[in-house]
């Protein structure tokens, strides 16, 4: 028999499946959703808790208050906000509740016809690179982006002064993506989503640039990391390459949220373990939103109230 729930709970139900169904039919301005708990009884609500998804820039309305908690991908680039760099020209105060398990990496993708293997080469010979990449400037890839190819001393913009195209996609699975990968029409594909894209890339010999070591510096200072995309995982590899990670769904909160609060959200999202829809391989047990794993990088501390619900359970943080 189906758990029975209040009148009031099937309503929040409703209120939730019919916000998801307007976003995705792209109403105007509702890409995100922000799921407010709070008193509904008197004149006007009361709002308690926020809870939200967003874009990087939100973390500024989590630090002041004006959001208590909200999600994040790719985990890395939560850190820009915690250190004040990059995007952030200070840090925020911002604690870590969970990491929701995602293994992804960051990759540069390039054809062996061009004859470069890395970015020093492509700023070398100035080659008319044919390169997809996401459409959205302020996409997490384009913002890893344009830092990496700002250290190695270009940018997309030289790319086609060079005589190059550059080919913007919504996502990294599109058809004309693909397609131009198997037909030879596209050089290069600069990337997440790796699970969707590389094998397909592989398949038709395309094989990771070289990132070089001043992009890789400069992008750890802005809290990237620098990891391994391996031959293990991917056989068409000719070797381990150094990509950037891409990783984990990390749910956020600000320093002075109250402990019992940061407690509760934990709670609530291992109550709910069995509905979260994990990635093949990448989950381990709920513990593991609480530490760091190659598929949860965290690099900033635990909310209080988030560490003492993992301790209290027997998970080491």
């Amino acid at each position: 028999m189906a758990e029975r729930v209040s009148g009031n709970e099937a309503r929040a139900v409703m209120l939730s499946q019919m916000g998801l169904a307007l976003m995705a039919a792209r109403w105007q301005g509702a890409k995100d959703m922000c799921v407010v708990l709070g008193d509904g009884t008197g004149r006007t609500f009361q709002p308690r808790l926020k809870i939200a998804t967003g874009l990087v820039h939100l973390a500024y309305g989590v630090a002041a208050g004006d959001v208590d908690a909200a999600f994040l991908n790719p985990s890395g680039l939560l850190n820009q906000a915690y250190r004040g760099k990059g995007l952030f020209s200070e840090p925020l105060d911002l604690r870590v509740l969970a990491n929701y398990p995602s293994w992804d990496r960051f990759v540069c993708a390039i054809h062996p016809r061009t004859g470069i293997r890395s970015f020093a080469e492509l700023k070398e010979k100035k080659y008319p690179l044919k390169v997809s990449v996401r459409l959205d400037p302020t996409h997490a890839t384009r913002v890893l982006l344009d830092t990496a190819l700002k250290a190695s001393g270009f940018s997309l913009e030289d790319i086609q002064a060079w005589g190059g195209q550059i080919h913007y996609a919504n996502r990294p699975r599109t058809p004309e993506r693909l397609e131009g990968m198997a037909k030879g029409e596209l050089d290069a594909v600069w990337d997440e989503g790796v699970g969707s894209w590389v094998r397909e890339a592989l398949d038709a010999g395309y094989q990771p640039m070289d990132l070089g070591q001043p992009a890789i510096d400069a992008l750890e200072a802005e809290g990237w990391r620098a990891v391994t995309l391996p031959k293990s995982r991917y056989p068409q590899l000719d070797r381990d390459y150094t990509v950037m990670d891409f990783s984990g769904w990390v749910l956020y909160t600000r320093t002075s949220l109250a402990e019992e609060d940061a407690y509760l959200l934990v709670d609530a999202m291992a109550a709910r373990e069995a509905a979260m829809p994990w990635e093949e391989g990448t989950y381990q047990n709920i513990g593991q939103l609480g530490q760091d794993t190659d598929s949860t990088p965290r690099d900033i501390p635990l909310h209080p109230g988030a560490e003492r619900w993992y301790k209290e359970h027997g998970y080491a943080v």
